[in-house]
């Protein structure tokens, strides 16, 4: 078998099955593997307990899946043409913001349908062979192995970043037992940038290469399940399901390419809405509109939540009030707790009106 004609034909399958950049590494993570016992230790996974129970599965490819000797990664980018500016969308506090990611189809299921289609290209060239194709389902370190695939190279943000395509992609893997070549992996390109860091709502990140998941919006809204810190709650803005910010600001992001997919254009209006609107969903509704999105796993108790804490940093309005108090007595404890701060808000900032109106008054 001539493995580098191997490779060389899988790249460019992967290409005609609309992925933009095709890499190959091996499973050799042990740098990557001291960082994240490290960013464990510290705490800053919070809640997300499947980070470590794992154990070295996630660092080690061939704990996971037995007989792996290479991974090949894959790019595919998502940002969709008809997506409204972001930032126009996040400087209206009566709008919700919705990571650009999640607009569309569930991601998960697009680049496993896609990578299994190549493994079925390969299965034809070489016959039986193992392999398990994974796209943010499983315990894997994907940027690092997309750096070492020469996909790009790991942000400030911790995001993988390339030269031709910004950071709007996402990644999948195919974990086999082919001895393919092997690419050179690419060099960081960050310099003394630190847009990202600067601009984080939160201060998510602490410093070059390190998100304190704890603090981070993404989190919050999607992989936080209970009740949110207060002290974030403010930060958060009109961000109900993820958050972008760290990509609007990244020079790198000037050459990002829209996507091509269908999959991935926008759907139900999700790049601007009102925050009003989609607070009057049931869950009925919720499901119906939202079957087939990333956004569906995080269920409707959880959207609600998200929804109300935006809403009680929304400019006070009528509408805004009425949509909130339509909820004080939600079923949900988690809803009305969330309800009931974002009213303290509006009540408060009602107050501060009329105590600037009184003092006016005083002096005229």
């Amino acid at each position: 078998m001539d493995y580098a004609a191997l490779a060389a034909r899988i790249k460019e399958w992967g290409r005609a099955l609309g992925f933009q950049a095709v890499g190959i590494t091996d499973t050799d993570l042990r740098a990557a593997e001291v960082e994240l016992m490290e960013w464990l230790a510290r705490g800053h996974h919070g809640d997300m307990d499947y980070m470590a129970k794992h154990g070295t599965k996630r660092s080690r490819p061939s704990e996971l899946i037995p007989g792996t000797i290479r991974i090949i990664s894959f790019r595919m980018d998502y940002y969709s043409p008809d997506a409204k500016d972001a930032w126009e969308v996040l400087e209206n506090g009566s709008r919700a913001f919705i990571s650009r990611y999640a607009l569309g189809r569930d991601y998960h299921k697009v680049v496993r349908n896609r990578l299994e289609k190549l493994a079925e290209k390969i299965r034809g060239e070489v016959g039986m062979f193992g392999y398990r194709v994974f796209s943010d389902s499983a315990p894997v370190l994907e940027v690092a192995l997309a750096q070492k695939a020469r996909l790009g190279w790991r942000g400030k943000h911790t995001l993988l970043l390339s030269r031709e395509h910004g950071s709007w992609f996402f990644l999948g893997e195919i974990y086999t037992d082919l001895p393919l070549p092997v690419d050179t992996p690419e060099e960081n390109h960050c310099g003394t940038c630190t847009r990202c860091i600067d601009v984080c709502p939160t201060q998510a990140i602490i410093g070059p290469y390190e998100v304190d998941a704890r603090r981070c919006i993404s989190y919050l809204t999607i992989e936080l399940k209970g009740s949110m810190p207060m002290e974030m709650r403010p930060l958060i803005g009109n961000r109900i399901y993820g958050c972008d910010d760290c990509q609007l600001v990244c020079p790198w992001n000037r050459f990002a390419q829209k996507s091509v997919e269908p999959d991935f254009a926008v759907r139900q209006g999700l790049d601007d809405v009102a925050l009003t609107d989609l607070f009057a969903w049931d869950e009925a509704t919720f499901k119906e509109r939202l079957a087939g999105s990333a956004i569906y796993r995080i269920g409707h108790e959880q959207w609600l939540r998200n929804v109300a804490v935006a809403l009680g940093n929304a400019p006070t309005t009528e509408g805004v009030l009425a949509a909130l108090r339509a909820r004080a007595q939600d079923a949900s404890e988690l809803v009305r707790e969330h309800v009931a701060w974002a009213l303290e808000q509006h009540d408060v900032a009602n107050s501060e009106v009329n105590l600037t109106e009184s003092q006016s008054r005083k002096y005229e």
